[in-house]
Protein backbone atom coordinates (compact mmCIF):
# COMPACT_ATOMS: atom_id res chain seq x y z
CA UNK A 1 0.00 0.00 0.00
CA UNK A 2 1.48 3.34 -0.66
CA UNK A 3 1.39 6.52 1.46
CA UNK A 4 -1.23 8.37 1.27
CA UNK A 5 -0.65 11.80 -0.38
CA UNK A 6 -0.12 14.53 1.69
CA UNK A 7 -3.06 17.10 1.88
CA UNK A 8 -2.57 20.48 0.26
CA UNK A 9 -2.95 22.47 3.22
CA UNK A 10 -0.61 20.02 5.53
CA UNK A 11 1.24 22.69 7.40
CA UNK A 12 -2.35 24.49 8.67
CA UNK A 13 -4.00 21.17 9.13
CA UNK A 14 -1.47 20.09 11.35
CA UNK A 15 -1.87 23.56 13.24
CA UNK A 16 -5.34 22.87 13.77
CA UNK A 17 -4.94 19.53 15.09
CA UNK A 18 -2.62 20.57 17.50
CA UNK A 19 -4.53 23.50 18.51
CA UNK A 20 -7.04 21.01 19.56
CA UNK A 21 -5.07 19.75 22.53
CA UNK A 22 -6.19 16.23 22.02
CA UNK A 23 -3.01 14.39 21.13
CA UNK A 24 -1.99 11.71 23.43
CA UNK A 25 -4.95 12.38 26.13
CA UNK A 26 -6.70 10.19 28.30
CA UNK A 27 -9.71 7.96 27.20
CA UNK A 28 -12.98 10.21 27.47
CA UNK A 29 -16.69 9.13 28.24
CA UNK A 30 -17.81 11.71 25.13
CA UNK A 31 -15.95 10.10 22.45
CA UNK A 32 -16.00 6.17 23.89
CA UNK A 33 -20.01 6.83 23.64
CA UNK A 34 -19.83 7.73 20.11
CA UNK A 35 -17.89 5.08 19.10
CA UNK A 36 -19.57 2.12 20.68
CA UNK A 37 -22.74 3.27 19.01
CA UNK A 38 -20.99 3.25 16.12
CA UNK A 39 -19.63 -0.43 16.76
CA UNK A 40 -23.26 -0.96 17.89
CA UNK A 41 -25.40 0.17 15.42
CA UNK A 42 -23.00 -0.85 12.33
CA UNK A 43 -22.52 -4.02 13.73
CA UNK A 44 -18.66 -3.94 13.22
CA UNK A 45 -15.82 -5.80 15.28
CA UNK A 46 -14.21 -2.15 15.24
CA UNK A 47 -14.70 1.47 15.50
CA UNK A 48 -12.49 4.13 16.02
CA UNK A 49 -12.01 7.66 16.47
CA UNK A 50 -8.52 8.55 14.78
CA UNK A 51 -6.34 11.57 14.51
CA UNK A 52 -3.70 11.88 11.46
CA UNK A 53 -0.78 13.48 13.03
CA UNK A 54 2.39 14.08 11.32
CA UNK A 55 3.99 10.75 11.22
CA UNK A 56 1.45 8.83 12.89
CA UNK A 57 -2.59 7.48 12.94
CA UNK A 58 -3.77 8.29 16.51
CA UNK A 59 -6.83 6.65 18.04
CA UNK A 60 -8.75 8.95 21.12
CA UNK A 61 -10.92 6.31 21.04
CA UNK A 62 -11.41 2.47 19.91
CA UNK A 63 -13.84 -0.49 20.27
CA UNK A 64 -12.88 -3.75 19.25
CA UNK A 65 -8.80 -3.27 19.19
CA UNK A 66 -5.76 -2.71 21.50
CA UNK A 67 -4.01 -0.72 18.38
CA UNK A 68 -4.15 3.21 19.61
CA UNK A 69 -1.28 4.10 17.39
CA UNK A 70 0.46 3.18 14.16
CA UNK A 71 2.74 4.96 11.24
CA UNK A 72 0.68 7.15 8.98
CA UNK A 73 1.85 5.13 6.05
CA UNK A 74 -0.23 2.20 7.28
CA UNK A 75 -3.24 4.17 7.56
CA UNK A 76 -6.44 4.10 5.86
CA UNK A 77 -7.56 7.04 7.34
CA UNK A 78 -4.66 9.27 6.09
CA UNK A 79 -6.24 8.40 2.51
CA UNK A 80 -9.58 9.13 3.95
CA UNK A 81 -8.50 12.44 5.24
CA UNK A 82 -8.03 14.36 1.56
CA UNK A 83 -11.37 14.34 0.90
CA UNK A 84 -14.68 15.23 1.81
CA UNK A 85 -16.54 12.04 1.55
CA UNK A 86 -16.70 8.64 3.26
CA UNK A 87 -13.65 6.52 2.16
CA UNK A 88 -14.95 3.12 1.86
CA UNK A 89 -12.61 0.14 0.92
CA UNK A 90 -15.72 -2.58 0.53
CA UNK A 91 -12.73 -5.57 0.25
CA UNK A 92 -9.35 -4.24 1.13
CA UNK A 93 -7.66 -7.62 -0.47
CA UNK A 94 -9.54 -7.12 -3.77
CA UNK A 95 -8.53 -3.56 -3.70
CA UNK A 96 -5.52 -3.25 -5.55
CA UNK A 97 -4.37 0.35 -3.90
CA UNK A 98 -4.67 -1.52 0.26
CA UNK A 99 -4.43 -4.99 -0.52
CA UNK A 100 -0.27 -5.18 0.47
CA UNK A 101 -1.34 -3.55 3.86
CA UNK A 102 1.44 -4.41 6.41
CA UNK A 103 -1.21 -4.65 9.04
CA UNK A 104 -3.15 -7.47 6.64
CA UNK A 105 0.34 -9.28 7.01
CA UNK A 106 0.32 -8.51 11.25
CA UNK A 107 -2.78 -10.61 11.50
CA UNK A 108 -5.25 -7.48 11.80
CA UNK A 109 -7.62 -9.58 9.69
CA UNK A 110 -9.00 -6.55 8.65
CA UNK A 111 -11.25 -6.71 5.45
CA UNK A 112 -13.74 -3.74 5.28
CA UNK A 113 -12.81 -0.04 6.10
CA UNK A 114 -15.01 2.85 6.29
CA UNK A 115 -13.62 6.20 7.19
CA UNK A 116 -15.57 9.79 7.57
CA UNK A 117 -13.48 12.58 7.75
CA UNK A 118 -13.70 14.93 10.93
CA UNK A 119 -13.54 18.44 8.79
CA UNK A 120 -12.93 21.11 11.98
CA UNK A 121 -13.29 24.25 9.22
CA UNK A 122 -13.06 24.60 5.73
CA UNK A 123 -10.66 21.84 4.05
CA UNK A 124 -9.40 21.15 7.37
CA UNK A 125 -9.54 17.28 8.23
CA UNK A 126 -8.05 16.43 10.95
CA UNK A 127 -9.13 12.59 11.69
CA UNK A 128 -11.94 10.23 10.81
CA UNK A 129 -14.49 8.12 12.54
CA UNK A 130 -14.22 4.81 10.83
CA UNK A 131 -15.73 1.47 10.78
CA UNK A 132 -13.57 -1.81 10.38
CA UNK A 133 -14.51 -5.49 10.01
CA UNK A 134 -13.02 -8.60 9.27
CA UNK A 135 -15.39 -9.65 6.30
CA UNK A 136 -16.16 -7.58 3.24
CA UNK A 137 -19.26 -5.42 3.57
CA UNK A 138 -21.01 -2.70 1.71
CA UNK A 139 -22.95 0.41 3.02
CA UNK A 140 -26.12 2.27 1.82
CA UNK A 141 -26.76 5.65 0.82
CA UNK A 142 -27.98 5.67 4.49
CA UNK A 143 -25.61 4.40 6.30
CA UNK A 144 -23.43 6.73 4.70
CA UNK A 145 -25.41 9.66 5.99
CA UNK A 146 -25.69 8.18 9.73
CA UNK A 147 -21.58 7.96 9.48
CA UNK A 148 -21.22 11.75 8.26
CA UNK A 149 -24.15 12.23 11.05
CA UNK A 150 -21.98 10.76 14.09
CA UNK A 151 -18.68 12.32 12.14
CA UNK A 152 -20.57 15.55 12.69
CA UNK A 153 -21.15 14.86 16.49
CA UNK A 154 -18.02 13.83 17.16
CA UNK A 155 -16.31 16.96 15.40
CA UNK A 156 -19.05 19.28 17.62
CA UNK A 157 -17.86 17.67 20.96
CA UNK A 158 -13.90 17.80 19.83
CA UNK A 159 -14.20 21.78 19.21
CA UNK A 160 -16.55 21.64 22.38
CA UNK A 161 -13.94 20.29 24.51
CA UNK A 162 -11.62 22.42 22.89
CA UNK A 163 -13.21 25.70 23.63
CA UNK A 164 -14.73 26.55 20.59
CA UNK A 165 -18.22 27.54 19.01
CA UNK A 166 -18.94 24.36 17.04
CA UNK A 167 -21.20 26.83 15.23
CA UNK A 168 -18.12 29.17 14.72
CA UNK A 169 -15.62 28.49 11.68
CA UNK A 170 -12.27 27.01 13.11
CA UNK A 171 -9.63 28.34 10.55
Amino acid sequence: MGAAAIPHNEKLRLQVLQSLNVLDTPIEERFERITRMLASIFDVPISGLSFVDKDRHWLKSVQGSDVVELPREFSFCAHAILGDDVLVIEDILADPKFADNPLLEAGQGVRFYAGAPLMVADNIRVGTLCLLDVKPRQLNESDLTLLKDFSTTAVNELLARAGFNPEAKLA
